[in-house]
């Protein structure tokens, strides 16, 4: 019995709590960075200190609880109403989400040349993990489901969250590659699927997500055991969202430089 509870206390102390997790953010802005024009991509990396986008895809889960940046806590998760869109009537402007986040970041950065270097730097690391954790099943916000319950992931004595399955859990059990290899193996669309998949913004694009992962609830049921048949099953919609996340992140950054 002890060493039941020391498992599962490891299983969820010693893995990421937010986002994707580092594996699917950078894998992200891999796929980003794969399809920046030249131009944009040598801008950006000149307000991110020369770093690339990947080296600050996970910047904001690793700040959001610092007294500076504490009010980007609940940016992280956007809600959907029944018809699976997302609305300003969803806006808490006390809190913010992940559209409102990015959008006021797209915002800041059209006008990039007018700010000063600090400032376009942080709204880029805003836009860069906030088009990821919208694409994340577990951060759409669904108002006709329950998003709060417990599975036995792959493991009869490993009693996890569900948040935590699609956000790191899935991805480590069933992905070993580093983002540069997964960015790889995801991104062998053709342009013409390039463009279908970038086609308008923010809101649209959380629509398609809440429509395409709406099937998370059917996979996985409170208290349920999610083993290999899961898996095969979660794996496909993960990397489609992955891939459309990057594309989609890639769109938003060639416009703004």
């Amino acid at each position: 019995m002890k060493k039941t509870v020391i498992y599962i206390l490891l299983s969820l102390v010693c893995l990421p709590s937010f986002g994707w997790g580092r594996e699917g953010h950078e894998t992200i802005a891999k796929i980003a960075e794969n399809n920046l024009k030249p131009g944009a991509k040598k801008k950006i990396e000149k307000y991110l200190g020369g770093h690339s986008i990947v080296y600050y895809a996970k910047w904001m889960d690793d700040y959001r609880k610092t007294p500076e940046y504490k009010f980007t806590d609940s940016w992280h998760v956007a809600p959907v109403d029944s018809s699976l869109h997302y609305s300003d009537a969803l806006l808490n402007r006390k809190k913010g989400n992940a559209v409102y986040g990015l959008e006021q970041a797209i915002e800041v950065l059209k006008n990039y040349r007018e700010h000063d270097d600090s400032t376009v730097a942080v709204n880029i690391k805003y836009v860069l993990h906030l088009v990821g954790d919208m694409h994340c099943p577990a951060h759409i916000k669904y108002s006709n489901h329950n998003m709060s319950y417990n599975v036995f992931f792959c493991d009869k004595a490993n009693k996890l969250y569900i948040h935590s399955v699609w956000d790191y859990a899935v991805i480590q059990k069933t992905r070993i590659w580093c983002p540069t290899e997964w960015a790889a193996e995801l991104d062998r669309v053709d342009a013409r699927t390039r463009k279908e998949i970038s086609a308008g913004g923010p809101r649209e694009w959380m629509h398609d997500n809440a429509v395409r992962c709406e099937v998370q609830f059917d996979l996985a049921k409170p208290d349920q055991y999610l083993g290999q048949d899961f898996l095969n099953a979660a794996v496909p919609l993960i990397e489609t969202q992955i891939l459309y996340g990057g594309l989609r992140l890639a769109a938003i950054l060639n416009d703004l430089f």
